[in-house]
């Protein structure tokens, strides 16, 4: 029987052989009947390797007799099988293309599925409801220690509660920050260098949509300053306390809005975006130009920080997502509403920025990247034109210098 390479079965073993994997993490194949072992699948001729750290919640253990079990604490079983070779993955030569294991149904606890993020530490914004809750949920329950960012503590505290209820050895805590408020953000980054002096991920997932016009407290305009201008800022100054581990990675929420923002040339990059006049102003056409900045400034971040091991990238995380974005006006409630069960889960749309943030195979693409549906997508011609990236970089920073935040 002929088994072509997209075949279901290719990676089948033939009668006799098992799979095994070392400590170090190399998948090795052991064939009973000739007594022999190789590193190559017996079917396929490909090279496999799993994590050198067993999947979150497995134990390893020698019996008297020397054999080898290993345990799964969660679910209260034990067998003789490596859990590791659930997730193994070939290696891929330098030519081969990225190839997708997850899509747009894909939740965000089904990509981290083995994934042990015991030790790690991840700054999540927005974390106390809809695609942020998710996120850090995921985050938590792998064991990683999620500190959720947001204006209201009481919210953050149900949130946290809530995914105690589901493992009460998770590690949470809460920090407030107020994005409309550049002395908010200054006031949190120190108090979070203080707890927390290094970082592994940041997803920075908080937003507003349909806002109506509104100043604030720095005489900027609300959604470009929650949504763009105050995330930029942040990140500058966790940077400037080195917070962050080599291959730390951030994720930056965008949208495929981002296509549609009102930038006609690289001269309509301009300060004076961040502060338009109200008859200037239309809050779907902000919301869209803050998603492409968001797109813009996640590019220049990796461009400055990947020689240091740190990955950034922007993230779609889907379309009308039912969440409180939706909640500043109750047309948009109603939109949001009918387009409900036709769009992502926000458990859905968490997927992509978990994968985002954790996936190796994300490491080991070249250049900035963008994703929609966990899958590295090309974005607008604006963002690969990276004028525009390098300007944008620059007026914001003239901004927050003429405001003394920099």
């Amino acid at each position: 029987m002929q088994y072509s390479p997209e075949s279901d079965s290719e990676d089948e073993l033939p009668p006799g052989w098992e799979e095994r994997a070392t400590l170090a993490g190399e998948v090795f194949y052991v064939d009973h009947i000739q007594t022999k072992t190789q590193w190559t699948h017996p079917r396929t001729g490909r090279s496999k390797t799993v994590s050198d750290k067993l999947p979150f919640g497995w134990e390893r253990q020698i019996l008297e007799d020397n054999k080898v079990v290993y345990v799964d604490h969660h679910n209260q079983r034990t067998t003789y099988t490596d859990p590791r070779l659930a997730f193994a993955s070939e290696k891929l030569l330098a030519k081969q293309e990225f190839r997708q294991k997850h899509d747009a149904s894909t939740t965000a606890l089904q990509v981290l599925h083995g994934v042990d993020l015991t030790g790690k530490v991840a700054l999540v914004t927005g974390a106390s409801s809809g695609i942020g809750f998710q996120t850090a949920r995921a985050l938590a329950l792998h064991g990683a220690q999620v500190v959720f960012a947001g204006r209201d503590e009481q919210r953050a505290n149900k949130a946290i509660a809530q995914i105690v209820k589901e493992r009460g050895s998770v590690k949470c805590s809460f920090l407030e920050v107020d994005l409309a408020s550049f002395t908010s953000v200054l006031q949190f980054c120190k108090r979070l260098c203080v707890l927390f002096p290094k970082l592994d991920y940041v997803a920075l997932c908080a937003g507003v949509y349909g806002h109506p016009y509104q100043l604030t407290e720095d005489g900027l305009e609300y959604i470009i300053q929650v949504n763009y201008v105050s995330n930029f800022y942040l990140m500058r100054q966790l940077f400037k306390a080195q917070a962050f581990n080599p291959e730390s990675s951030i994720t930056i929420v965008s949208s495929e809005s981002h296509r549609f923002a009102p930038v006609a040339s690289i001269d309509t990059i301009h300060e004076l975006r961040f502060s338009p006049l109200p008859s200037q102003f239309t809050s779907v056409d902000q919301y869209n130009l803050s998603k492409l900045y968001c797109v813009l400034l996640a590019q220049c971040l990796h461009t400055e920080y990947t020689k240091y091991g740190i990955k950034c990238t922007a993230v779609h995380p889907g379309n009308m997502v039912w969440s409180n974005l939706c909640s500043s006006w109750w047309l948009y409630k109603l939109i949001f509403l009918l387009a409900r069960p036709f769009t992502k889960s926000t458990e859905q749309a968490a997927g992509s920025i978990a994968f985002s943030l954790c996936s190796q195979d994300i490491y080991n693409l070249q250049g900035f990247v963008y994703i929609n549906n966990c899958f590295p997508t090309k974005p607008s011609s604006l963002v690969q034109d990276t004028r525009y990236a390098e300007k944008l970089w620059k007026i914001t920073s003239q901004l927050l210098q003429s405001k003394n935040r920099l």
